[in-house]
């Protein structure tokens, strides 16, 4: 793997290389005071952002959901391109955030926004074994509210379930929704392997339309379907999936759940749709 070397790596900001130690964000950006924006996390491989059509599409359902104005798909592609020839990146991860952009205080946001567009890179996380998960007790997944289809910068509720996992010795948290249901973990979608099909929860049960899920509905490999608790325990396989990674899941709370054996045909399923 190769980035990330220099002392002080380039970012992109607002149009521009500049180096991570000399970046400002100003102090009235809503994305910062209010959670104002959006975000994408893109797979970097063999020097180049993976399925970046799709995360721009993605992005911009969100943008006319907040009624936020984005640079157009060719801004951003060089944007990340400049990033990924900066840091001489050719495995590794991106992070596209976009705010709406400082303003007066107050929550109405200003009429002529200048939005603010940073882009961040990292190196992969080595590969996770088994995972042992939990469901979370303390918070619950909206599935009525809008805002369950896109990736706003406001994290809270996954991260309330992060902290819970770790309290709790687990790596990460499921969230069900208003109705017991399951929607997705922190960070990314389940996946369930149950009488030899693959399932995932459907969107308006408050799973996020992630890539990785997209592509393998539209590929056949997996349904979408409502999830209840029985199932998560009963599976003959579970996994977390996202742009970046898919990784089986070994127990629920405490107790031993799925099979390894399922998770490796998957897991070639996936490469068949382009993902690692």
């Amino acid at each position: 793997m190769i980035g990330l070397m220099q002392p002080c790596p380039k970012i992109w900001l607002n149009g521009a290389l500049v180096s991570a130690e000399a970046a400002r964000i100003d102090p009235a950006d809503r994305g910062l005071l209010l959670g104002d924006g959006l975000f994408e996390t893109l797979r970097v491989a063999d020097g180049a952002p993976r399925h970046a059509a799709r995360h721009f599409a993605r992005l911009q359902e969100g943008a006319e959901l907040l009624r936020l104005k984005l640079p157009d798909a060719d801004e951003l592609h060089r944007a990340l391109e400049a990033v990924i020839a900066a840091q001489g990146l050719i495995e590794g991860s991106l992070r596209l955030t976009v705010t709406r952009g400082p303003g007066p205080r107050g929550v109405l946001p200003p009429r002529a926004p200048h939005p603010t567009v940073l882009v961040t890179a990292a190196p992969l996380a080595p590969p996770a074994g088994p995972a042992e998960i939990v469901i979370a007790r303390g918070i619950a997944r909206d599935e009525s509210s809008p805002l369950s289809r896109i990736k706003s910068l406001n994290y809270l509720p996954f991260i309330l379930a992060r902290i819970e996992a770790e309290e709790r010795g687990a790596a990460d948290a499921l969230l069900l929704n208003q109705a017991g249901l399951v929607a997705e973990s922190s960070a990314a979608t389940i996946f369930l392997r149950r009488r030899g099909e693959w399932l995932t929860p459907r969107l308006e049960d408050g799973a996020l339309p992630g890539i990785r899920r997209a592509m393998l509905l539209e590929a056949g490999l997996v349904r979408e379907a409502a999830l209840p608790i029985p199932w998560l325990f009963e599976a003959e396989a579970l996994c977390l999936g996202n742009a970046l990674s898919l990784r089986p899941v070994r127990s629920l709370d405490g107790q031993t759940v799925g099979g390894e054996t399922g998770f490796a045909a998957f897991a070639a399923a996936n490469r068949t749709v382009g993902f690692d």
